[in-house]
């Protein structure tokens, strides 16, 4: 008796902490590839988020999981950005600027664990994972964020870039007084 009883509880105990409503979606960031981003560019300019990640990063799961599928960061970058997913150690060819980018050494055995880096992570300096790049409207290089940032801490970046503060923003005296002053609105 007392095993139906602790199987009971166990399985009401799942069934209370299991999501059932399948009508749920979560919001989602519009991602597509560096290429389709540059293009959309031409269209209608906008600037680009590009989210550096490998497949082995913990802290890139981590920000993809808690801080890219947070709603307000979510609508904030949907509405802002062209949001990009690179693998930087990926085999992906991708020209940019009439260059071609690939990752001559490549090991398809390794795609789960560290790889070579892909060129144009070298490009971009990429040196950290995850790091988040972001590029002004004509595919610029605006500047690096190193490191997994919750949506709070990443607010603080999506709107320097997004806003055009960055450019008021020229020294370290100046960027401590913005940090300072921020408003933060995410949750």
């Amino acid at each position: 008796m007392n095993k139906l009883f602790l199987i009971a509880i166990i399985a009401f105990t799942t069934l209370a902490f299991t999501k059932t409503d399948t009508n749920t979606t979560a919001p989602t960031i519009n991602w597509m590839s560096f290429e389709e981003a540059v293009a959309a560019q031409k269209e209608n300019p906008k600037k680009i988020m590009m989210d550096a990640y490998t497949n082995w990063c913990g802290p890139c799961k981590l920000l993809d999981k808690n801080t890219f599928h947070n709603a307000d960061v979510v609508k904030y970058v949907n509405e802002n950005y062209y949001a990009v997913k690179f693998n930087a150690e990926g085999n992906e060819s991708i020209t940019f600027k009439g260059k071609t980018y690939t990752n001559p050494s490549y090991n398809a055995a390794k795609a789960n664990a560290r790889n070579s880096s892909h060129q144009l992570s070298g490009f971009f300096r990429i040196r950290a994972y995850p790091t988040i790049l972001f590029l002004d409207e004509e595919a610029n290089y605006l500047a690096p964020v190193k490191g997994y940032r919750t949506p709070k801490q990443l607010e603080l970046y999506l709107k320097l870039f997004g806003d055009n503060d960055y450019k008021t923003v020229k020294t370290a005296e100046e960027w401590e007084a913005y940090q300072k002053s921020f408003t933060y609105t995410f949750k």
